[in-house]
């Protein structure tokens, strides 16, 4: 498997933890803290079981509370598929 972009992260919490209201989920809300646009702790559990079950990677609960922003979740998703890789 290739690298786990944005725009994949983007589709998966856009399908299963929906839109927020008045953000508008793009490359800009790379940096800003899921938090602030409007996910809580469950909806972003289930964006990770999504990313677990479509990449078939092992990450842990602890991967949405440790990465705050898209940037950080996509960063942890793809250092375990680098290891995985080697």
């Amino acid at each position: 498997m290739g690298e786990f972009k944005l725009d994949e992260l983007l589709d998966l919490t856009r399908n299963h933890a929906g839109e927020p209201d008045d953000v508008d989920l793009d490359e800009r809300i790379v940096d800003v803290m899921f938090e602030h646009l409007g996910y809580d702790s469950v909806a972003l559990l289930e964006v990770l079981s999504q990313i677990r079950s479509s990449y078939g990677i092992d990450l842990s609960d602890d991967v949405m509370n440790r990465n705050r922003t898209p940037r950080e979740v996509l960063d942890a998703v793809n250092a375990v598929i680098q290891r995985r890789g080697k």
